[in-house]
This record gives structure tokens, sequence and C-alpha cells, in this order.
């Protein structure tokens, strides 16, 4: 009779976990508030010549699969909780961009291209969604691969 308590108390606190698991396995996972970004440093040159330190990945073969459309915040892939990276700065003309596309490359070469439409005001700070996106196809579709990585992105 003393265990009733204890009991109804870790019965009351597995069925919470058990709903908020389910709540985020049906939102496709949940995606982090992340801070906003910083704004980019003062724009410097590169060097004359292609690649004036060396190639910056080496030669490998590469096979890209079909690209993907969405509409930007429509998340289509499982959220990969991706270790921490630095994020490239884009020195763009944000007002004539209509759509980015990102592209995340597994450990095969294999390449996830994702393009997103952008809206009035698309900028810097809404990059992360877009380039997590492609991280998160690259996951999902490679069976789960824990190195993928953002190799590009441009917009058009």
């Amino acid at each position: 009779m003393k265990l009733k308590a204890p009991l109804a108390i870790a019965l009351v606190i597995v069925s919470l976990q058990a709903y908020s698991l389910a709540r985020e396995e049906g939102r496709g996972g949940a995606r982090p508030n992340l801070p906003p970004r910083p704004a980019p440093g003062r724009f410097q040159a590169h060097p004359p010549g292609a690649h004036p330190h060396g190639p910056i990945v080496r030669p490998h073969p590469v096979r890209v699969m079909s690209p993907t459309v969405v509409k930007y915040g429509g998340h289509q892939w499982r959220h990969w909780a991706h270790p921490e990276f630095s994020r490239p700065v884009y020195y763009w003309n944000w007002a004539i961009i209509q759509s980015v596309t990102c592209i995340a490359e597994d450990s095969y070469g294999d390449q996830y291209p994702v393009t997103e439409t952008t809206f009035a005001g698309f900028g810097l700070v809404n990059m992360t969604t877009v380039e997590d996106d492609a991280l998160d196809r690259c996951a999902e579709e490679s069976g789960g691969d824990l190195s993928c990585y953002l190799a590009t992105c441009s917009y058009f």
C-alpha cells in the first residue's frame, strides 16, 4: 500500500514524456529556437588565382539526387540534431533573391539539393532554415549518415 503514491507519480511522468515525444514526432521533429546570426564582417577579396591556398575539397565521385523544391518553412524531413558547425556568411544582394538552393553531401558523395522560395525581407538570418533543410534531407535519405555536411548554397 505504501507504493501507490510513488507508482502514481511515476506513471504520470512516463505518460507526460510519451505524450511530448508523440507530439514532437507528429510535427516532424522539433526545431530549436536558434539565436539570430550576427551581421557579416567587412568583405575582403581573396588573393588572385583559382585556389591560392590549395583545393577546398579533394576531388571525389559525386551523385546528385533529384532536386526538391519546398515552400520556405515547409519542413518535409525530420530535423537532424547535427553537430554545430561554422555557418557560411553570404555577401549576396538580398533584394533580388527569389529562391535559395542549398546542397548537403554525405560520406558517399551523394548530394541532396533543396530549393526554397523566398520572400521580401529574406536575408542572412533566414539562411539557417534553408541550410538545415538540406542537412535534414541528407540525413534522412542517406539512411542516417552522420557525416552529412553543407556543401554549398546559391540563389536565383
